[in-house]
């Protein structure tokens, strides 16, 4: 078999082991209330046609009118239940036309891929010109802990070369700013993720009916900022970005 195949396939059933066993006891969390929400809303007159990628059950989009992929079963079943247009399918093969989309969101899913190259292309691909990305990703590769192995990390960006990666596919960064809800306390991620392995049921329930709750009720207002913020002491950066009207 190809290597690269075998590579690709073998990411994909990782994480979709992963995310199908959190998905199937897990709550959909409905859009309005992250903190992302109010970026979000400000983009929507602009973006009629709306796709995110691998939501699972944190969609950021509004539900009503907006296309979703996962290759979580589990997940999209929650969103179909709510009349979503949903597919089972993978961000490095996305079954939509070139520049079908006025806005793509990808959030904590770049980083889970191993075929990076796919996967930036098909973002740059289903989005027209003119149109916005917004994306959030992990910063520093000196930052690894085995947090990001636990949940399918294949690698933390660099942000120069993450700047690169995008404006070579034809992306400004128009405005940026810190984000994430992973725990910044080492012993709550070890203690979570001990949970997870040995008493699946038990932490389930608590991260649904106790952490995720008051994760949502904590979270700071995101700050944009123009351009690449400073991400010296940053964790995962959120970015907005515009395609350009024709190729440079």
């Amino acid at each position: 078999m190809n290597s690269t195949v075998s590579d690709r396939t073998s990411d994909v059933e990782t994480n979709r082991r992963f995310y199908d066993g959190l998905w199937a006891v897990s709550r959909l969390v409905e859009p309005h209330r992250f903190n992302t929400w109010p970026i979000v809303q400000a983009l929507l007159a602009e973006a009629p046609r709306r796709l995110e990628i691998a939501p699972g059950l944190r969609p950021r989009l509004p539900i009503e009118g907006t296309h979703f992929v996962d290759i979580s079963e589990p997940a999209l079943r929650q969103l179909r239940g709510r009349a979503a247009s949903v597919s089972l399918d993978s961000i490095t093969a996305l079954p939509f036309p070139d520049a079908g989309f006025d806005l793509v969101c990808a959030f904590d899913v770049i980083e889970h891929v191993d075929d990076e190259t796919a996967t930036f292309a098909e973002l740059a691909r289903v989005c027209a010109p003119g149109g916005k990305l917004l994306l959030s990703v992990p910063l520093h590769p000196a930052q690894w802990t085995p947090f990001d192995d636990f949940v399918g990390h294949r690698r933390r960006y660099e942000p120069d070369r993450l700047v690169g990666l995008l404006s070579a596919l034809g992306f400004r960064i128009e405005s940026s700013a810190a984000h994430g809800m992973q725990p910044q306390s080492s012993w709550l991620l070890d203690f979570g993720m001990w949970g997870l392995t040995h008493r699946r049921e038990q932490a389930m329930w608590l991260y649904n009916r106790v952490l995720m709750p008051l994760a949502m009720r904590f979270q700071k207002q995101l700050e944009l900022r123009p351009g690449m913020i400073d991400t010296n002491r940053v964790d995962t950066v959120l970015l907005v970005c515009r395609k350009a009207l024709s190729p440079a």
